[in-house]
């Protein structure tokens, strides 16, 4: 079941004690989204859409609700985002924190900038609002199972 974008957000914030920076959010949830896709045969973790970032693959709702915090940790600004039910969705936020919530932002970047992969095909330096498919997060995912 596909979750509202900002709750999950919000499960990861909360998961890290308020510790974790947009930046920071946006990699692990797309890292996340995209283990989704790969493990439920392409269903989308959550709404809306990634877009290709200088910094990386970028949620757009979230970095506008998260920006007024810069390189900050995000503190609880969810107010009337509903909480995540028990499930497989939070279940994969919870593999993706444990996973990758201890890395900094530059390692983020870094596995979210992979050659040939989602962000790479779609970014054009300096450009916002391209967005990156859910079927070319999903090919990279299978991509790197096969190399594994």
């Amino acid at each position: 079941m596909t979750v509202p974008a900002l709750s999950a957000a919000k499960w990861l914030a909360q998961k890290s004690g308020w510790q974790l920076t947009n930046l920071q959010l946006q990699k692990i949830l797309y890292l996340a989204h995209m283990f989704y896709l790969g493990r439920r045969h392409g269903e989308p973790l959550v709404t809306g859409h990634f877009e290709a970032w200088d910094y990386g693959p970028v949620h757009p709702e979230l970095y506008h609700r998260a920006k007024v915090f810069g390189a900050s940790p995000v503190r609880n600004i969810f107010h009337g985002t509903e909480d995540l039910d028990e499930g497989a969705e939070r279940d994969i936020l919870d593999e993706a924190y444990a996973s990758l919530g201890h890395l900094g932002p530059g390692q983020l970047v870094n596995a979210t900038h992979r050659p040939k992969g989602a962000w790479w095909q779609h970014y054009k330096p300096k450009t916002r609002s391209i967005v990156i498919p859910n079927e070319d997060i999903l090919q990279e995912y299978e991509a790197l199972n096969d190399s594994e």
